[in-house]
């Protein structure tokens, strides 16, 4: 299983997923507070919402969901070698799931690109470790402990 993710920023979480459930025919697989991700057959898409404070209906990141951590690795190796920037972020916790994945570093336009496989799901948005207040870790950049801005 290989799926393209597009990650969108937006206003009203419950506004967007009435209106995704109906252009794709599915409920979302995952429902929290201020979150929401589809897994769309057919096109075969990972769609993920995120409730916050920027432009409703704007990228917030691109990704490529794989089956396994063999893919993950063998999709960066193959990157590194054609000179990709790729950074590592092994065993996080991002979007309500345990994850292994990279980031593409150096894409021409700045968008951010991850290459991910969920490894289980989580009952927290990031990595619930952090005290209140301190940032951790979460979709390729530093977060609060909530999803304002990320995955």
């Amino acid at each position: 299983m290989s799926r393209v993710q597009l990650a969108l920023n937006v206003t009203d979480i419950d506004e967007a997923v009435a209106f995704y459930s109906a252009l794709f025919g599915t409920e979302p697989a995952k429902r929290r507070p201020g979150y929401a991700n589809f897994a769309v057959v057919d096109p075969p898409l990972k769609l993920v919402l995120l409730e916050n404070d920027n432009p409703g209906g704007t990228v917030n990141h691109l990704g490529i969901e794989v089956s396994d951590v063999d893919e993950v690795d063998a999709q960066e190796a193959r990157l590194s070698e054609l000179g990709f920037a790729t950074r590592d972020e092994r065993g996080t916790t991002c979007c309500y799931a345990k994850q292994d994945k990279f980031w593409v570093e150096n894409s021409p336009h700045g968008e951010k690109w991850e290459i991910y496989t969920v490894l289980a799901d989580s009952a927290t948005f990031n990595d619930s470790e952090a005290p209140q207040g301190e940032a951790t870790q979460c979709c390729g950049e530093t977060q609060e402990a909530e999803p304002a801005a990320c995955c």
